[in-house]
């Protein structure tokens, strides 16, 4: 019996917010919108008392599952733990196609990003590149060669 209806985001904590929306917006992402939430709801559902953070929504061109950074005012970000909560900086891996990879990556690395190792190609199907961004959260980047 299935219970998903649709994928709707994926959530990123980062410890400093601006710069990573500042990013995802120059890989064509567009900001939704931002706000802060704390309080019984937050903290109920993070399971972190005193819990407060900001957050920013962003969607893509197509309108599709849309990408949730947050950052925590209260507590502060905790680096690295098998066990995390929402707190702790994660996810290491967001991917998405583009029109044109080299020129992607090298506006990217002209705004300051570089990339993990090369740029890859799979057959004639796909190329295919790991560029880390800020807070060295590891952004897939794919362009269909079909």
């Amino acid at each position: 019996m299935g219970h998903v209806r649709r994928f709707d985001h994926v959530g990123i904590t980062v410890a400093d917010l601006d710069p990573a929306i500042e990013f995802f917006v120059r890989l064509g992402l567009e900001l939704e919108g931002t706000g802060s939430v704390q309080g019984e709801f937050v903290e109920t559902v993070c399971a972190i008392p005193g819990a407060h953070c900001r957050i920013a929504m962003l969607r893509p061109p197509d309108g599709g599952a849309r990408l949730e950074l947050s950052s925590f005012v209260a507590p502060a970000h905790v680096s690295g733990n098998p066990e995390a909560m929402a707190n702790e900086v994660g996810l290491r891996n967001v991917a998405f196609e583009v029109d044109d990879l080299r020129r992607t990556v090298d506006e990217l690395h002209d705004a300051g990003y570089r990339l993990v190792g090369g740029i890859g190609q799979y057959e004639d199907a796909w190329l295919m590149a790991y560029v880390r961004g800020p807070e060295g959260i590891v952004v897939s980047l794919a362009e269909s060669l079909s």
